[in-house]
């Protein structure tokens, strides 16, 4: 890796199948080692059950109310500054329960990479 500075972006978001939108702050072959994206889902919204294989990932909370469900445990209340850690490969969503976006880093290592995204609710 080398030093940089990467600008934030907005006009990138875009919204993915798993019904949230995404910009990417960092991702790229430059920094294998971990991807930081800014997640934000609309109020009344769940993502699809997913999972990252061989990516372990970690939930900053930013703003909004939510509910995060991983793995086998019980579905938990998240808000500002909670942070969920997300093992590879472990089953994962989070359903906005606020009247506000919720707003979190989506913190991967190594780097998030489409092909490791695995939908859990693909028929």
């Amino acid at each position: 890796m080398k030093p940089a500075f990467l600008p934030y972006q907005p006009a990138s978001e875009f919204f993915t199948d798993e019904l949230c939108y995404i910009t990417e702050l960092s991702n790229s072959p430059a920094d294998e080692a971990m991807s930081v994206a800014l997640a934000r889902v609309a109020p009344g919204v769940t993502t699809r059950w997913h999972s990252l294989h061989n990516t372990a990932e970690r939930y900053v909370i930013l703003s909004g109310q939510g509910v995060a469900e991983i793995g086998d445990e019980a579905p938990r209340a998240v808000g500002p500054h909670d942070v969920i850690l997300i093992p590879a490969g472990c089953r994962q969503r989070i359903r906005n329960t606020g009247s506000d976006d919720l707003l979190f880093y989506a913190i991967c290592t190594p780097r998030f990479l489409p092909e490791n995204y695995l939908d859990l609710e693909a028929g």
